[in-house]
């Protein structure tokens, strides 16, 4: 079992900047391929960014590329999302995923490979 808690969402204005954490517990943390997805009200959750293994690949949606960077730091069992340039579009709740079967090699952004998923962090940006 992997429990999963996201913080450092809130209300930011247009061109503002967030960094989002998400602290892992029940499995070493090392041995989990890591996702941030958002999810706008009346919208599907969609995948952001992902991480593998060790950090050392990343992968991020088109709408993100250049503004969001994602990182992981496998000794304090956490993983960021650092927010650039915020848009009122980027308003949602954020949620970290986590898989443990897969993210040896290259990241997964796909929202149904992931297992395990925290309870979301808000951000909202205004114009």
């Amino acid at each position: 079992q992997v429990e999963l808690v996201e913080s450092g969402g809130g209300l930011v204005q247009a061109g503002g900047s967030l960094k989002l954490s998400c602290a892992a517990s029940g499995r070493v943390f090392s041995s989990l391929a890591m996702g941030w997805f958002r999810q706008a009200p009346g919208k599907e959750r969609e995948f952001v960014a992902a991480i593998n293994r060790s950090g050392g690949t990343t992968n991020y949606a088109d709408s993100v590329k250049g503004r969001f960077t994602i990182s992981r730091d496998n000794a304090k069992n956490t993983v960021y999302l650092q927010i650039n340039s915020l848009k009122p579009e980027d308003t949602a709740v954020y949620y970290c995923a986590a898989d443990v079967s897969g993210g040896i090699w290259g990241p997964i952004t796909t929202r149904t490979r992931y297992g395990y998923w925290g309870q979301g962090t808000q951000v909202t940006v205004s114009s």
